[in-house]
């Protein structure tokens, strides 16, 4: 071909492309999402989500519930979801969509106001994946658009402590809401209606948790300390962490949209039931029905029943209660609330880490549970029944932690997550365990990782006793 030619289909070309972007843009349609929307949507479908999730298996996990049939997870094959008991793509989806209101935030100094709820919520998040896998893809993750579609492990020790982890991103997050100085609304904030300093305070308050929870690893005292002696940090249901729930659909417990008979199959835990009676406590009419055969009695059955080899009438054992199902109105999507806070602030005090009255604490954290349940507290409940702190000798550690556990009904992976760095409350050996009679103190990675991360992945499984859920996670050093 002659010079002139090319040159000329050169010229051509750059004609015909050098207005495509414009030409091709539908104006109409956003290249990118409001973050509003994001917000939003981060907020919602994660706690939605894992409301769902901690209820059909964090609940067992955590012994609260039993599954009575398509029970393999409650046996311990967590390898095995059914209903649920795959919270993977839950978290990461999540973070993902964070990490793209983040970047916004970053990028574009007129979104500003979002980096600071943005920074909170990925630690959080990070926190319950942690938390529950143990060393998980990172600071690599969400990073596809960059050509990191094989993420390395990061260990837990760093994804807590490392900059850019857990902590420094509640210390980012506090940092970029004091500093803000713009005029835009938060927008799309369904936990706290756009009040920054409300951010704040739960941060403060995920900062005792994250470091009550690697206690066992680092002295944490003075920064508790300083964290109590600064008071802010959520104290009041009115300042929660949580969203509603409607009785109707759409908002509505996703447990009210199931099939009767699914939702049947989870009823109230012989641990539970042995725990709520032998407290007298009331909430068990909040959290359970009555049995079918006698409404006067309330029956739980030991987690893990092998149903192939078991008859188990429903009638027999106390249903999930109508908060769940009829009564979802009454129900939040639970992040974080003051009764936790106070919970885990009365832990350090009793445990010597803060100059603080380890009674008052308790006192005040499980009035505040009874309040948000919405449930009388009994007249002498915490000044002469077994609830009482240190009655009759009782662990006072113990009660703490056991009270908290009842509360976090609604958060079932929470109560499986501080057995697993506690050993409270005592969970029992399950009825037909498919994990040699263990307890899991970790989920599995997904089998997906194996196939689309498969070098990183081997390395994870090769100090998690290969992906075992019975290898403890970093900050389990008991």
């Amino acid at each position: 071909m002659r010079p002139i030619i090319v040159m000329a289909l050169l010229l051509s070309l750059t004609a015909c492309t050098k207005d495509f972007s414009e030409i091709n843009t539908n104006p109409n349609a956003p290249v990118s999402v409001y973050p509003s929307l994001l917000l939003r949507q981060v907020i919602y479908s994660y706690g939605e989500e894992m409301s769902y999730e901690g209820f059909v298996a964090g609940n067992l996990l955590g012994q609260y519930f039993t599954a009575i049939d398509f029970n393999l997870f409650d046996r311990h094959s967590l390898n095995e979801p059914q209903f649920g008991g795959n919270p993977w793509p839950v978290l990461y989806t999540n973070l993902r969509d964070n990490e793209l209101l983040l970047r916004q935030a970053q990028e574009q100094p007129a979104l500003a106001v979002y980096e600071g709820p943005a920074r909170i919520l990925k630690a959080y998040m990070a926190a319950a994946l942690t938390d529950m896998f143990g060393d998980v893809p990172y600071s690599e993750a969400l990073r596809g658009t960059e050509g990191l579609v094989r993420p390395k492990y990061d260990t837990q020790e760093a994804i807590y402590l490392a900059p850019g982890g857990i902590l420094d991103n509640l210390n980012q997050g506090i940092a970029a809401i004091e500093a803000y100085q713009g005029n835009i609304r938060l927008e799309g904030d369904i936990l706290f209606g756009g009040d920054l300093p409300a951010w704040v305070a739960f941060a403060n308050s995920l900062k005792i948790k994250s470091l009550m929870r690697i206690s066992g690893r680092m002295d944490v005292r003075a920064e508790l300390q300083a964290l109590y002696s600064g008071g802010n940090y959520l104290q009041s249901n009115a300042q929660n962490a949580a969203f509603d729930f409607t009785d109707g659909q759409p908002n509505n417990f996703r447990m009210a949209r199931l099939r009767s008979g699914d939702f049947n199959l989870f009823i109230l835990s012989q641990t539970m039931d042995e725990i709520l009676s032998g407290l007298n406590d009331p909430r068990l009419a909040i959290w359970f029905r009555p049995t079918g055969n006698n409404p006067a009695q309330y029956r739980g059955l030991l987690n893990g029943p092998d149903a192939s080899q078991t008859s188990i009438s429903v009638a027999d054992y106390s249903l999930s209660g109508t908060v769940f199902r009829e009564q979802t109105g009454r129900l939040d999507a639970n992040f974080l609330t003051a009764w936790e806070t106070l919970f885990w602030l009365a832990e350090a005090a009793e445990r010597g880490w803060i100059s603080a009255d380890a009674k008052l604490l308790y006192d005040q954290a499980v009035t505040l549970a009874f309040e948000y349940w919405q449930t009388p507290m009994p007249a002498g409940y915490l000044s002469s029944g077994p609830a009482a702190y240190g009655h009759n000798g009782a662990d006072k550690l113990a009660q703490i932690i056991t009270q908290k556990w009842m509360a976090n009904i609604i958060n079932g992976y929470e109560g499986w997550i501080e057995w697993r760095r506690t050993g409270y409350p005592a969970l029992k050996p399950i009825a037909a365990s498919l994990n040699n009679g263990l307890i899991p103190v970790r989920m599995p990675y997904p089998a997906g990782e194996a196939a689309l991360n498969n070098t990183n992945f081997a390395a994870a499984a090769a100090i998690t006793q290969g992906n075992s859920i019975n290898a403890p996670v970093w900050w389990d050093v008991d």
